[in-house]
């Protein structure tokens, strides 16, 4: 008989109650942004900060401490240990916080997120400040409760609730290389993309038609539909539980592709969830690892995948049978539409070149918001100057696309940002691999046989879970942790290679 684990069992059955209750927090973060009625905003404001306040006592719970100890001496396996020392690691962060500001921050960002979705279209900055402001100095407070209580420095707190173990220094090197290519290559792309004429799409486009797209094209990604849903909200994401996702993305009837790659980025996403260890689900080691790899999964499948000659095949009949024939739907021009580089204002529209440079921007603001050198007044300008000097575009006096055009702040959440270029470059080191492995991969994806790419990020990636820590997932993955010479080499064979 298996020897008895009296304290793990006790922390699992505590984890899994915690599951249920945040499958029900989810649930109503979700449906706030892609249902709620405007005049429900105060009252799910409320119950979301109820719940947060729940939340946080259950996991506080001072019986917790000496359970995680005792559950240290007993004689767990490597899946065990592995949940142990992420149920310490979530129990030393919400030990750091007091219920009352947990509580405070949580509808502090439910007021702001709210407003901001009337304040953005209005172009409004001045309204937007007037809640900003409060859960500003609320996230604050958290990152330096955090660094404190983890010895960490605040914003590096921050970072490390979105990807363990990483440090604002340590992006920051990685970065600071990213800036010293980045902008030349940028600069070549553009010069080689001048003498290769673009097809638009002929809109309008129904958003009727792009639903049916989208949901067949995520179809051909492998989402399966008996475990989530696709809805529209101001922003794409994803949320839910593995057992039922939730996606949204957004539609305009005069750029079909926006809506549409959204789509697919927010479906690499909940293939990740949706492919998690079943038999662990419940407990943190079931979890998804890190948000960059998390990004590396939506990047995966927009950019590796979507933006590849191969998959431009495949999509192109799709998008005949859906919105009807046209010229820039055949499989080279759409290759060239979806590769285009184009300097612009909007993160999530921006090409994979340019993307990169977006978030340089938001790293360097949000580090230097926590650490308190600027003040929540002082983002617009900072904004333009980057932007300047980043991408060459003027962007003084446009609030809408420019500081008020993500829902990351609004919502407090600061230190996720880096995860998306940190995510590029693990898709790119994870294409790297598979292709050594798999060189025929390409001609497959071409062919319409996708289960080589599902199959290896299942076996090396999914079906993991949080049972390794980030490096060492890597390793076991690629070969070697983080190398970000993988992407750099991407960028210049798919743009600059021929």
């Amino acid at each position: 008989m298996p020897e008895a684990l009296p304290a793990y069992e006790a922390l699992a059955e505590r984890q899994r109650r915690l599951y249920r209750l945040e499958h029900l927090q989810s649930l109503a973060a979700w449906d706030r942004a892609a249902g709620m009625p405007p005049k429900g905003a105060e009252a799910r404001a409320a119950a979301m900060g109820e719940m947060a306040a729940l939340l946080h006592g259950l996991r506080t719970d001072t019986a917790l401490g000496p359970l995680i100890d005792a559950a240290q001496a007993e004689p767990l396996d490597g899946w065990q240990q592995a949940n142990l020392r992420e149920l310490r690691r979530e129990w030393r962060r919400a030990t750091a916080l007091p219920q009352a500001l947990v509580e405070a921050r949580s509808l502090a960002a439910a007021r702001c997120e709210h407003a901001w979705r009337r304040q953005r279209p209005a172009n409004d900055w001045a309204g937007f400040l007037e809640h900003f402001r409060p859960l500003l100095a609320l996230v604050r407070e958290e990152a330096e409760r955090l660094g404190d209580s983890l010895g960490l420095a605040p914003y590096d707190a921050l970072i490390d609730g979105y990807e363990p173990g990483m440090t604002a220094a340590r992006i920051g090197e990685v970065f600071d290389d990213l800036r010293g290519w980045l902008p030349g290559l940028i600069r070549r792309v553009r010069e080689r993309q001048a003498g290769e004429p673009v097809v638009p799409p002929a809109g309008p486009f129904p958003v009727a038609q792009q639903k049916a797209l989208g949901l067949a094209v995520m179809r051909r990604l492998g989402f399966d539909f008996d475990a989530g849903r696709l809805d529209e909200s101001a922003h794409p994401f994803s949320g839910g539980v593995p057992e039922d996702v939730r996606l949204t993305t957004r539609y305009r009837e005069d750029d079909l592709i926006q809506g549409l790659m959204a789509t697919v980025h927010e479906t690499g996403h909940a293939r990740y969830e949706q492919n998690l260890p079943r038999a662990w689900l419940g407990q943190p080691v079931a979890q998804a690892r890190s948000m960059a790899l998390h990004e590396s999964q939506s990047l995966a499948f927009e950019m590796q995948l979507g933006c590849s000659r191969g998959f431009a095949r495949l999509l192109s009949p799709l998008l005949s049978e859906h919105v009807g024939p046209q010229a820039a739907f055949e499989p080279l021009a759409l290759h060239r539409l979806l590769t285009r580089v184009q300097p612009g204002r909007i993160r999530v529209e921006a090409d994979e070149v340019t993307y990169p440079a977006h978030v340089l921007l938001r790293f360097d603001l949000e580090r230097a918001l926590i650490a308190g050198e600027i003040a929540a007044d002082d983002i617009p300008a900072h904004w333009d100057a980057a932007m300047r000097s980043l991408l060459d575009l003027d962007t003084r006096g446009d609030f809408r696309d420019g500081p008020l055009q993500d829902v990351h702040w609004p919502e407090g959440l600061f230190g996720y940002f880096p995860c998306y270029t940190l995510g590029a470059m693990y898709a790119a080191q994870w294409f790297a691999a598979l292709r050594r492995e798999q060189p025929d991969v390409d001609d497959r994806i071409a062919a319409g046989d996708l289960q080589p790419l599902f199959g290896w990020l299942h076996d090396r990636i999914w079906s993991q879970g949080s049972r390794w820590t980030t490096d060492e997932l890597a390793v076991q993955a690629s070969g070697e942790p983080l190398n970000p010479a993988h992407f750099r080499a991407h960028l210049e064979a798919r743009y600059l290679g021929g």
